[in-house]
């Protein structure tokens, strides 16, 4: 597995981009970063993009209902082994 260096969540409130956007990128059950968003922490603004597409692919679609995606997020999330 590749080693990716990231800013850890407990100094994100040290960086100014990272601050702005922890709150929007943190999952509340676990209370940390997922690590696919984490390897964006040494760049806010790809960071943002990221999570602007996820929201956008979860929540910006009227073709798929929400169950719908959630189905197709939790497949693709089995496939590739993934908690998330």
């Amino acid at each position: 597995m590749a080693w990716i260096e990231t800013v850890p969540d407990d100094q994100w409130s040290e960086h100014d981009g990272l601050a702005k956007i922890y709150d929007d990128v943190v999952d509340k059950t676990y209370g940390r970063v997922d690590q696919i968003m984490a390897i964006h922490s040494l760049n806010p603004v790809g960071l943002a993009a990221h999570n602007a597409l996820y929201t956008s692919a979860m929540a910006g679609t009227a073709t798929l209902r929400k169950v719908e995606r959630e189905l197709l997020a939790l497949v693709v999330s089995l496939e590739n082994r993934c908690h998330y």
